[in-house]
């Protein structure tokens, strides 16, 4: 491999801003300032979304089923 072409891995803090849930996680980001978390320093990177807001986590998401093409058919021309 060569030398110093890779990006920094290192521990990062992401936090998410609709919530403000922070997670520890190696990653290559690069770092939007720093907070404190668990007594230590850490790079900090913001995220939209994340396992705390997402509605799929949360139990809010809500399920659209689509119709298959025969109810389709039996609601236009079944019997009524």
């Amino acid at each position: 491999m060569k030398a110093d072409i890779h990006p920094d891995y290192r521990p990062v803090v992401f936090v998410d801003s609709t919530t403000g849930a922070k997670f520890l996680a190696g990653s290559t980001a690069k770092a939007q300032g720093e907070v404190d978390y668990e007594g230590q320093t850490y790079p900090m990177v913001r995220v939209e979304v994340s396992s705390d807001s997402h509605p799929f986590y949360t139990g809010k998401q809500k399920v659209n089923q689509a119709d298959g093409a025969v109810d389709k058919f039996n609601k236009k021309y079944g019997l009524k």
